[in-house]
């Protein structure tokens, strides 16, 4: 058999068909990588589940919240994790040794009830303050002990991590105060004790004096009366302990207005003071009061 010439074999040959070719559009790869992505995401969150992991939140006492990411025991209760605060502080938690480390460098040891400090614990803050005592709803509520860094040490009542009720506060010098607080100040009724050895017994508002109390000096001075905003204002009586003493108005802490003034040996000077000092002149004169009375009580 006479073999054909190339170019004569080639042209009988039958043509080959090609396949057309499918392009994928951009909304096909799309929609392919976000349902990939999607599965990949459930396939995680399912091998977490599986593990124990679990995304809590938890209302704090406050009207905060404390959210919470890690291992759970069989009852569905947070073991150890993550957890993060509404106002920015985060830490680790282990539920079971009763420990949470915070980012800030505060630690606290104790009874936690799901996420929240709730029962006794103890808190050793990052500049070396102590808080030893109770807790709850994750703040300091009930009695307890704060130890601060300068010496000071308060025992007392607490609320929402505020002073509140009764306590007692001893400043490292040694002086003390007992009595009521409210919004974590000295309000209500209340005594000092300062290391000098001044005492006063009365009423407080927002860390002052203020309202009816007596101050004693160490030295056996006296003051009965009216304070506003930490100073003698008002009605009031000073007795100096050399047997002197005056009755009447006070202004920032000085002899002020109408007043009675008696002497050791009698004397009395009933009239005007302004600035402790007793003012004899009569109101035409521009002083505003009539001329004081001197008398002898011996007469």
């Amino acid at each position: 058999m006479w073999d054909l010439p190339e170019k004569e074999r080639t042209a009988a040959m039958p043509k080959t068909k090609r396949r057309p070719k499918h392009h994928r559009s951009l909304k096909q790869v799309l929609i392919t990588t976000f349902v990939c992505a999607a599965l990949s995401i459930v396939a995680i969150i399912i091998v977490l589940y599986l593990c124990g992991l679990r995304y809590q939140s938890f209302d704090t006492a406050d009207g905060g919240n404390v959210k919470f990411f890690g291992l759970v025991d069989d009852s569905g209760k947070p073991k150890s994790g993550k957890i993060v605060y509404s106002f920015g502080m985060y830490g680790d938690v282990d539920t079971e040794l009763g420990t949470i480390n915070y980012s800030n460098g505060d630690i606290y040891e104790g009874d936690l009830k799901g996420l929240l400090k709730d029962g006794k614990g103890k808190m050793l803050y990052a500049n070396g303050d102590v808080y030893e005592g109770e807790w709850a709803g994750d703040l300091i509520n009930g009695t307890g002990t704060y130890k601060f860094v300068n010496g000071d040490i308060y025992e007392g009542s607490f609320k929402n991590s505020k002073k509140h009720g009764e306590g007692t506060y001893t400043m490292k010098d040694g002086s003390t105060y007992v009595g009521s607080f409210s919004d974590g100040m000295r309000n209500g009724e209340g005594s000092i004790t300062l290391a000098a050895g001044d005492t006063y017994v009365g009423e407080f508002k927002n860390d002052m004096k203020h309202g009816e109390g007596t101050y004693t000096w160490a030295n056996g001075d006296t003051y009965t009366g009216e304070y506003e905003n930490d100073v003698c204002c008002g009605d009031g009586v000073f007795k100096w302990a050399n047997g002197e003493m005056y009755e009447g108005e006070f202004k920032f802490n000085t002899l002020y207005g109408m007043g009675k003034y008696t002497w050791p040996d009698g004397r009395v000077y009933e009239g005007y003071f302004e600035n402790g000092i007793i003012v004899r002149v009569d109101s035409d004169n521009g002083v505003g009061a009539d001329p004081g009375v001197f008398a002898d009580t011996d007469e």
